[in-house]
């Protein structure tokens, strides 16, 4: 594995040494992954859009006063993941902004409202919800999260995830991507990742690039999720995402990451990653297949038939029918996984509630064809 010594003078490397790199990184990705590059089919569920934070290049939290401020009802969310399991989806992503209760009174009444304390809480209902009423897995992306929260969502999903980002504390700044953000305070999500070590829960991370870091703390990042998983084996995939500029917000003006800014750091974090990590890099941000699958990415991510990038709502999910094509024109397979991969699943009495692993045993075997 590539060192950080080894990284850090790679941020002046030129197109030969790049291309050198990404051959390098496509042959490791070879070696431990075959020719098969995957994706989950989902469906994408914002159970709330309130946030305490306010990161400057979102355009997916609302405040209160928003007329699109919204936390989702039970019978918002299973008739979302009804319809998700008629076209075959497995995966039920939730994503949510970070505590709204804690700074808006508006939340805090609507939860009660529900009957609920927290948005975890609350989580945790609509998770249990999923699995009492289909056969789908909730894959749980709450941000930070307390060493109770993790127990308390622990059992009810098949894994769950969070964006590192960076571990940069300069982000935090007035005028930097992070300010004013209490759940990006590098220590706490590095903090999150080590819970999830602790109590064996499979884990999806990842790193945003062209939001003002700098190429060391990108790569500091990439090392501090690497060290991360040499202690607890349990980071399953990191995503390497590439800012896009919206209108709007505080960033709407900042220059997105270069193609071969991405590529290069796509190449050096398959070298810096663990082989057995699966290296993501999302379809619809940039529909550059052909490179992605020759930096040494084996995974497109969560692609939905129904639901929109509600991160991302401008940037629609490819076809998976396109997707198969794209990946099959570089030479590669595309083959559909779970929200959990299978290095966990087989070990079911060390990452997996009882529960979660009879419907994981159910799910394999009746895995949906490619273009059902």
């Amino acid at each position: 594995m590539m060192s950080a010594e080894q990284a850090y003078p790679l941020a002046t490397a030129d197109s030969d040494e790049i291309l050198a790199l990404r051959q390098q990184a496509s042959a490791l990705r070879d070696l431990h992954w075959g020719d098969v590059v995957t994706y989950s089919r989902k469906v994408f569920v914002p159970l709330t859009n309130m946030c305490r934070d306010t990161c400057g290049y979102c355009t997916f939290v609302k405040p209160p006063g928003s007329p699109d401020a919204h936390i989702m009802s039970p019978e918002e969310v299973m008739a979302v993941v009804k319809e998700g399991e008629r076209l075959g989806c497995k995966e039920v992503l939730f994503s949510l902004g970070e505590k709204p209760e804690k700074k808006y009174p508006e939340a805090r009444a609507r939860l009660a409202e529900l009957g609920y304390d927290t948005m975890v809480d609350y989580l945790r209902a609509m998770c249990q919800l999923v699995i009492d009423n289909t056969s789908m897995l909730p894959h749980v992306n709450a941000g930070t999260l307390s060493e109770e929260d993790v127990l308390k969502l622990r059992p009810v999903s098949a894994s769950m995830g969070m964006m590192l980002e960076n571990v940069s504390r300069r982000l935090m700044e007035k005028g930097q991507a992070h300010y004013a953000c209490p759940d990006k305070v590098p220590v706490q999500r590095l903090r999150t990742l080590e819970l999830a070590g602790k109590y064996n829960v499979p884990f999806t991370t990842g790193i945003l690039i062209g939001i003002g870091e700098t190429w060391q703390e990108r790569v500091d990042s990439l090392i501090a999720i690497n060290e991360m998983h040499q202690r607890y084996g349990h980071i399953q995939e990191v995503i390497v995402q590439n800012f896009r500029a919206k209108p709007g917000t505080a960033m709407a003006d900042a220059p997105e990451p270069e193609l071969e800014d991405m590529l290069l750091t796509l190449a050096v974090a398959r070298l810096i990653l663990d082989p057995t990590i699966s290296l993501q890099a999302p379809p619809n941000l940039q529909e550059h297949y052909k490179d992605y699958i020759f930096s040494g990415i084996n995974d497109w991510g969560g692609v939905s038939p129904l639901t929109i990038d509600h991160i991302n709502p401008e940037r629609a999910w490819p076809k998976i029918q396109s997707l198969e094509f794209k990946t099959s024109e570089c030479g590669y397979r595309l083959q559909e996984r779970l929200a959990i991969y299978p290095q966990y699943q087989n070990l079911p009495e060390k990452y997996l509630s009882a529960e979660m692993s009879l419907r994981l045993d159910a799910l394999e075997s009746q895995r949906t064809p490619l273009y059902a």
